[in-house]
């Protein structure tokens, strides 16, 4: 079992308050917990605890690794909201405040900090960063969103379209793609057949397995009185999603 790593360590409300694991999933140890709201039992605090929200893990205690109980951040609530003592409703409200804080900015700012100009400028400089790589993660998911979009809606679409057709798809999305091209570009990916004859240009096995394509058959009767069968590959819903993705991801054209 790794030793589980103290993120964050301060004075609050009068007392120690220690958080361990990571911001997105807290873990506060049940003694700290325990010391807080004056409770003179650990075991019994823990033991009211719901299983899903509490467990074991290594830490350094007095110079040694010990296994210790911790809760997340839902345990740490739950045993807050029970208790009677009036400084519980205010440790949470405080924890809630800390990390609702980090979680939006990366950082807590204290007095310490702002006291500290070089310390001050480190943080906030950082902080500059993750604002900016945020922002351009949002700035890309904006512009994906009516891709992502339209191909989740042609995945629950039962209307199968011609190549050509996808390859118009392909072309709103941003894919500059004709159809003789796609064809092409199909054949070589292994989705439709490459061998002359009557086979050539329809779905392969595995495309069928897929349920990326259909095949269409159109009865055509000639002028000497035979019948011919025609068969169309089309593209299936599924198959739609399928390509739009995979030609955005690997920027196939």
């Amino acid at each position: 079992m790794n030793e589980l790593k103290m993120i964050d360590e301060r004075e609050l409300l009068g007392k120690q308050f220690r958080v361990y694991g990571n911001f997105e999933n807290p873990l506060f140890l049940a003694k700290d917990v325990a010391e807080w709201i004056e409770h003179n039992k650990p075991n019994e605090l823990i033991a009211n605890v719901d299983d899903t929200e509490k467990l074991k893990a290594i830490i350094s205690h007095s110079g040694q690794n010990r296994e210790m109980w911790f809760l997340t951040e839902d345990g740490l609530y739950e045993v807050l909201m029970l208790s009677r003592k009036p400084i519980a409703k205010e440790f949470k409200k405080e924890v809630k405040k800390i990390l609702k804080t980090i979680r939006k900015n990366g950082m807590y700012v204290v007095d310490d900090l702002l006291d500290n100009p070089d310390l001050a400028i480190q943080a906030f400089t950082k902080l500059k960063e993750e604002r900016e790589k945020r922002k351009e993660l949002e700035i890309k998911l904006e512009e994906d969103k009516p891709k992502v979009l339209f191909a989740d809606s042609v995945s629950a679409s039962k209307t199968s379209v011609l190549v050509g057709e996808l390859a118009k798809l392909l072309k709103q999305n941003g894919i500059d793609i004709g159809q003789n091209r796609l064809f092409e570009q199909l054949r070589n990916l292994g989705y439709l057949i490459q061998k002359k004859g009557s086979s050539f240009n329809m779905p392969t096995q595995r495309s069928m397995e897929l349920k990326l394509f259909e095949i269409k058959e159109t009865t055509i009767s000639q002028p000497n009185g035979e019948i011919r069968i025609q068969k169309t590959p089309k593209v299936t819903g599924k198959g739609q999603q399928y390509f739009i993705n995979l030609f955005l991801k690997n920027k196939i054209a």
